[in-house]
């Protein structure tokens, strides 16, 4: 009796979701997903009236004259899942089952850049080596020093013997010569140079060994449980492996948190050495493909053919991973059949810009009578296309505001309804 009063109720469920079209990307009937442009993480929880508050900014409202704006930040009591993962919908669920778009790879994935929301999923997890792909986890690692300080782009950089002997895509470095860290970075993100990636391994870890713990350490730090480093170039080792899965969430990384990397990534072609030697980026995309920003290729004889692809347009940014493509023509078919699929189906729907007015509120007893309240953080989300007329705002502020009004003190909560269903946006 009690297992036929459970199939009544999954039934029940079902037409529910049916009945009031419950957006695809959410996975449980009774959940909200909460996607942060701050953290990456995302989060999920079961309280259906999550809100973001809004706050007092970063001046009081007392003395001055320059304290009109307040902040938007979000107190959220969600489980929170490691800002390292990608969570996988319904959708891409069922999509990993069954490979909708027919593809001759071995393994691939799509996601969306900012949020790591899953939109596409074949054989995710499946260990592959990656071949060059690999440099994205070296050029994110160059990139943190850039970004921190560490080193600069006019650095010069010498080429050990070791460097010299790689193999390879290579730019034939001499061990007499030096490059910029702007030279290396360039012919390591359009020509691929295993030279150069491993002069620069040497330059910041003193060893190409130590560069490549540095690289798995990054790798746990970043949820890569797929994932073992060999080296730093990608040629073919024993033991060298990841995922399309763990490619995805590397290149999120190097995209999301560096962007800059872009102003390689995206050249056509150059040239180094006062024009002596030529270079042309082993990723086709992007000269073909609209909007395209990267990233990496990669092919070995036993790698077969890899590609970390991403793009923009429209305000929603991609990324496709093939792995083991049986020839670079489908490898680049495939990922932009990814990408395709992506741009056709979703859109990243903006709610508003950091700074964004949300309302202009009255207050007691203050230097001033009338102060913003506005957005601390862009506010947005993925949805599938199509959802966003459905989409409606609810603020809740507080009545009888009364100076002094201090930095960060809550003044009331914004919150989106999709379809009657709250979801909560940072």
């Amino acid at each position: 009796m009690r297992k036929n009063k459970y199939i009544v109720l999954i039934l029940l469920l079902l037409f529910l979701m049916y009945f009031f079209n419950i957006p695809s990307f959410a996975s449980e009937a009774d959940s909200i997903y909460v996607w942060s442009t701050i953290t990456d993480s995302v989060e999920t929880s079961s309280n259906a009236n999550n809100n973001t508050n809004l706050t007092q900014g970063k001046e009081s409202n007392t003395n001055s004259t320059d304290n009109k704006k307040l902040n938007n930040n979000k107190n959220l009591n969600n489980q929170n899942i490691s800002n390292a993962n990608l969570v996988s919908s319904a959708v891409s669920n069922e999509i990993a089952e069954n490979n909708s778009l027919n593809l001759e790879s071995e393994s691939a994935i799509l996601i969306e850049q900012t949020t790591g929301q899953i939109l596409y999923a074949h054989n995710i997890h499946e260990k592959l080596r990656p071949a060059s792909v690999t440099k994205v986890m070296s050029i994110l690692l160059i990139m943190e020093a850039l970004d921190s300080g560490k080193i600069s782009l006019s650095d010069t950089v010498a080429c050990s013997e070791n460097a010299a002997s790689m193999g390879g895509s290579q730019i034939w470095l001499d061990p007499r010569e030096t490059l910029t860290v702007d030279e290396m970075l360039k012919a390591i993100c359009v020509a691929s140079a295993n030279d150069c990636v491993v002069a620069m391994a040497e330059h910041l870890a003193g060893s190409e060994e130590a560069f490549v713990q540095m690289m798995n350490d990054k790798a746990r730090e970043l949820g890569m449980n797929d994932t073992t480093f060999k080296n730093c170039h990608g040629l073919d080792e024993d033991g060298h492996e990841t995922s399309s899965y763990d490619i995805a969430l590397m290149s999120k990384e190097l995209l999301n948190n560096h962007s800059t990397i872009t102003k390689y990534t995206t050249i056509w072609m150059d040239s180094l050495r006062g024009g002596k030697s030529g270079l042309s980026n082993t990723n086709k995309l992007i000269k073909t493909y609209k909007g395209a920003t990267g990233l990496k290729t990669g092919s070995t004889g036993l790698a077969l053919y890899n590609l970390s692809a991403s793009a923009t347009r429209d305000n929603l940014s991609l990324i496709a991973v093939i792995m083991k493509a049986p020839s670079t023509k489908v490898r680049f078919a495939e990922a932009q059949k990814l990408l395709d699929y992506g741009f056709n189906s979703f859109s990243f729907k903006e709610f508003g810009k950091k700074g964004d007015v949300v309302k202009n509120i009255f207050v007691n007893k203050g230097v001033i009578s009338n102060i913003d309240v506005v957005y601390e953080q862009n506010s947005g989300t993925l949805m599938e296309k199509g959802n966003d007329r459905n989409i409606e705002q609810n603020m809740k502020l507080d009545e009888n505001i009364s100076a002094p009004i201090v930095a960060g003190q809550k003044l009331g909560e914004v919150s989106f309804s999709l379809n009657r269903r709250t979801v909560v946006f940072n």
